[in-house]
């Protein structure tokens, strides 16, 4: 197993950050990009993301076959079940395979609205889009805030929500605090879409006592989340499932993220993590 490289002194120039942009705390994109074997992290978030590597050394396993799951999830409701507008909230740092690149070599044409309340998700995003404004945008919003998200006027220009949307909420919702009420911020999103809308979820996961060692890992994992980026929560498959109330689940269901219809290029191995990160994918009829 290989974990990301470790930066060396030839990559110090990344290090100065955009204005406005504080790196003296971990961040979870920049967390997740360094898993990913990325650039756009700094000293905080690598000391976090060794942290978790501790817990978990497969962790950048983990990353990947979330990014595997998402591209799968794309291609499918793209290229099968024709959707064609994306909202993607929580998106992160771009990477190799991003929404809009997928879904838009499945179906040109397609239009995708990147959605995150991170100041340098915002910055590279917009300079990766600033050729692609009249099908991709990226706008900064929060979550939490379901209705201005949808309201936004960014938002509206692209999407047509009288038409099916591809909601995406890829590691995102296991962020959001239990008095937050994700289920009921994930409802009501949903509630504003046409029917033929599908949600897609991505989700860390305690298995419980179905697997009682990694259920002792997905607590001390939650343990070190909660002292360092403040928020992260392994739910149990009762709470992941009720994100998908009211909605047709697709098969396979809700299952670890490399079990979700499995292509030929994937590359995540199982490994500690596997049953602590699951996704499923459901339409609203």
């Amino acid at each position: 197993m290989t974990h990301p490289k470790e930066p060396t002194v030839a990559d110090g120039e990344r290090e100065q950050a955009p204005k406005g942009i504080d790196t003296t705390k971990p961040n979870v994109s920049r967390v997740y990009d360094f898993m990913l074997g990325g650039k756009d992290n700094y000293e905080a978030d690598r000391q976090m993301a060794h942290r978790a590597l501790e817990i978990a050394p497969d962790a950048p396993e983990a990353a990947r076959a979330n990014r595997e799951f998402l591209g799968r999830v794309v291609r499918f409701l793209a290229a099968e079940a024709g959707v064609r507008q994306f909202l993607d909230i929580g998106s992160g740092l771009p990477t190799q395979g991003n929404v809009h690149e997928i879904a838009q070599s499945a179906a040109p044409g397609t239009r995708v609205v990147y959605v995150d309340n991170d100041p340098i998700v915002l910055v590279h995003g917009r300079a990766l889009l600033a050729v692609d404004e009249g099908s991709t945008t990226v706008v900064e919003a929060d979550l939490r805030e379901p209705d201005r998200i949808i309201d936004h006027p960014e938002v509206r220009r692209l999407i047509d929500f009288d038409r099916p949307v591809g909601l995406l909420m890829f590691a995102i919702l296991h962020h959001l605090t239990d008095d937050e009420d994700p289920a009921g911020i994930a409802a009501r999103m949903v509630d504003r879409l046409a029917p033929g809308s599908h949600l897609a979820v991505s989700h860390f996961h305690n298995p419980g006592l179905a697997y009682p060692e990694v259920s002792r890992q997905a607590f001390a994992a939650e343990k070190i989340f909660n002292e360092t980026l403040g928020t992260g929560r392994w739910r149990t498959r009762e709470e992941i499932l009720a994100y998908f109330d009211g909605l047709d689940l697709l098969e396979p269901g809700l299952v670890p993220l490399p079990e979700w219809r499995p292509g030929s290029g994937d590359r995540a191995v199982p490994g500690i993590t596997y049953h602590t990160f699951v996704g499923a994918v459901a339409r609203k009829p």
